[in-house]
């Protein structure tokens, strides 16, 4: 029902599919009064709309056509519909004229593709009685409709709807709940209170937790969340599906939507973007106007800006620059801003989700940037990283530092009781922003050298550097610092040193076994790289291409990222050495066969799996028994790998057969 096609942390491109056709996900539903229908929105780029099933249920008239000739005749609909239960009713007037199971039989009976359980929208910051009860009753409700679907065979799919307030732990154990009940798409509700005041750093909150107990393997849906300035930052989140009625109702109050916020018609000398009724129409002209046909125009306004938002959220996605987008977008009001920094905190839940490598290069854009999934990597990476006597920190250069490193490194200060320096026991590293400590041996692997920052550090970089020296330099019995960082830093709590005519020697057999640690985990450079090692060179570039043992191949080094690709022999090196479960993805029996031909790897084969694996990671394909079956690249992380039931988890490149 479910499958992603490209992810870049917990964002991801993903298709629903549905009886009514597919749909590529992240996507906008915008909102269908079944009685009120102003616009036909599939005209703008609407795959998939939502209405709402009570409203319907309601009215005599519509009731009855809706059952006779089906909601998508309706409401003049080709594509998937979903349709809420009348939950919104529920949380304006505190009551609704149908129960759960009588509004699941109905949306069935009308052939809705996606349903919805009466859930118990509750409002923000309500006290904590009133809020687990109304959980308590959602989660039954959604126990009731699915056990029901069930029983009667429904082809409908059928939401369950994430409750709990502002509690986070109740919307953790909503989550969790909900996801063991095995519905086919899970909303988070009771949203739109926290948008509508701007309490957009509680907005993460609750998605970030509820997120920690949902499924990947289903779309998430925001609900009522139909802003385009904040879609960046909840698919950034997670979320696949957005619904809203803000395209109309915006426009009935003469309100222009944007990316940087809302615009008043009447506040308005220039027409805000280049969409169709932008470049026709003046905002006097569309004052000018009746009512009506301004308010039409202005819709198509919102619903163009809104759906051009989706698309190029996607591109950032496929792009692998989707965070960047996010920091840009936050920039327009200080609230989402301040929630930006707060999904911050979350880094270590997106790393799970974000490959290592990535089309675009990682732009610093401010503080925010050095809270991404990428940073925290490389930093968890270094502390586990093999770590010689001393340390020798230099100043950034032209990037890759290594290759505008040369000849006498210039004068240094101490840290630590000074002893005679040993080159041979010392790690070269360059501080930078805004990956902190490089090592030199490794600084040509993505993002190492595929970034860039301004030159002009701000407050928070040269804390976050100062930090990172702090830390480190424990790690060594003697450190020594360049005196352009000591001047940069303007700190003075290290000692001018006496060594002269210190110099870098480049070693490529320790840069490629330090890749190999750096990506594969600390031995495996020693197990790959040992024999009569041939390093092989692009004349163009002189990058290293290829890597034998005499004359068979280990492994590939990928141009783009310095990344290692592995052959057979690599393969076996690296099996051999590395303890289970590291690098790999472990197969059933029924698999055993179609891996060994060099198939791939499909999720539901997969019985286990390295916990560290991320998209585009080299793995290692094996049977229970431990046995090496193949090799190839990851698609999805490991957790999304042990979840999914359908879909590619590994492109094979190769296997043990052949």
């Amino acid at each position: 029902m479910f499958e992603i096609k490209a992810k870049d942390g917990k964002g991801r491109v993903g298709v629903l599919k549905t009886k009514h056709g597919d749909v590529k996900t992240p996507a906008l539903m915008p909102v269908i009064h079944p009685r009120k229908q102003a616009l036909d929105v599939s005209k703008y780029g609407a795959d998939i709309v939502i209405t709402n099933a009570y409203l319907i249920y309601k009215d005599p008239e519509l009731k009855q056509k809706a059952i006779d000739e089906g909601l998508h005749k309706l409401i003049n609909f080709d594509g998937p519909i979903m349709t809420d239960s009348g939950s919104f009713q529920l949380s304006v007037y505190g009551d609704v004229e149908i129960t759960n199971k009588e509004v699941i039989e109905f949306q069935e009976m009308i052939k809705t593709d996606i349903g919805t359980s009466l859930d118990i929208p509750t409002a923000p910051f309500v006290d904590r009685q009133q809020a687990e009860s109304d959980m308590e009753i959602t989660i039954e409700r959604a126990r009731e409709a699915i056990d029901y679907k069930k029983e009667q065979n429904m082809e409908m799919l059928l939401n369950s709807v994430v409750q709990g307030s502002t509690f986070l732990d109740l919307r953790r154990e909503c989550a969790k709940e909900l996801s063991a009940l095995d519905a086919d798409l899970y909303p988070i509700g009771a949203v739109v209170p926290l948008m509508e005041s701007y309490h957009y750093r509680d907005l993460v909150d609750v998605v970030m937790n509820s997120m920690k107990e949902l499924s990947d393997t289903v779309p998430r849906h925001l609900m009522g969340a139909g802003h385009p300035m904040i879609f960046a930052l909840c698919v950034a989140m997670g979320c696949d599906l957005f619904d809203s009625a803000a395209y109309i109702l915006y426009a009935e109050d003469d309100r222009l939507l944007s990316t940087r916020g809302t615009f008043k018609l009447e506040n308005l000398q220039e027409m805000p973007c280049s969409c169709e009724v932008c470049t026709k129409y003046t905002p006097d002209d569309l004052r000018a106007m009746p009512k009506e046909k301004r308010r039409d125009l202005i819709a198509q306004h919102n619903l163009h800006v809104s759906f051009a938002e989706l698309r190029l959220i996607r591109q950032a996605i496929y792009d692998g620059n989707l965070m960047e987008l996010v920091e840009e977008r936050c920039r327009a009001h200080p609230a989402l801003l301040e929630a930006q920094r707060q999904l911050g905190n979350y880094s270590a839940d997106l790393e799970k989700y974000d490959p290592r490598s990535k089309k675009s290069a990682f732009f610093y854009t401010g503080p925010e940037s050095l809270c991404r999934p990428e940073v925290l990597r490389h930093m968890q990476k270094l502390r586990e990283m093999p770590k010689k006597r001393d340390l020798l920190i230099l100043p950034p250069t032209k990037k890759p530092y290594s290759k505008f490193i040369s000849g006498k490194l210039g004068e240094f200060y101490i840290y630590g009781a000074e002893q005679e320096l040993d080159l041979e026991n010392t790690d070269f590293m360059v501080l930078d922003i805004p990956f902190g400590l490089i090592p030199l041996e490794i600084d040509e692997v993505y993002p190492l050298s595929q970034n860039d920052a301004p030159k002009t550090r701000d407050v928070d970089s040269i804390e976050f550097i100062e930090d990172f020296i702090t830390e480190f330099v424990e790690y060594y019995e003697q450190v020594l610092i360049h005196s352009r960082i000591i001047k940069d830093l303007e700190i003075g709590l290290y000692n001018k040193c006496s060594f002269e005519d210190i110099r870098y020697q480049k070693d490529d057999v320790k840069k490629v076994k330090a890749i190999a640690d750096y990506q594969f985990g600390v031995g495996a450079g020693d197990a790959l790289f040992k024999g009569n090692i041939i390093i092989e060179k692009s004349k163009k570039t002189g990058k290293i291409r290829h890597i034998y043992d005499g004359k068979v191949l280990i492994v590939n080094m990928r141009a783009s990222d310095s990344y290692l690709i592995l052959s057979k022999e690599g393969a076996k090196r690296l099996h051999n050495a590395m303890p289970y479960p590291q690098n790999r993805v472990v197969v059933n029996k029924d698999s055993e066969p179609f891996a060994l031909d060099g198939k791939s790897v499909f999720c539901k084969f997969v019985v286990e799996c390295d916990e560290d694996i991320r998209a585009k990671d080299e793995v290692l394909i094996v049977n229970e028994q431990d046995k090496l079956l193949a090799y190839g690249k990851a698609l999805l992380g490991a957790c999304e790998i042990e979840q999914f039931e359908t879909g590619q988890a590994i492109k094979t490149r190769k296997g043990m057969r052949k």
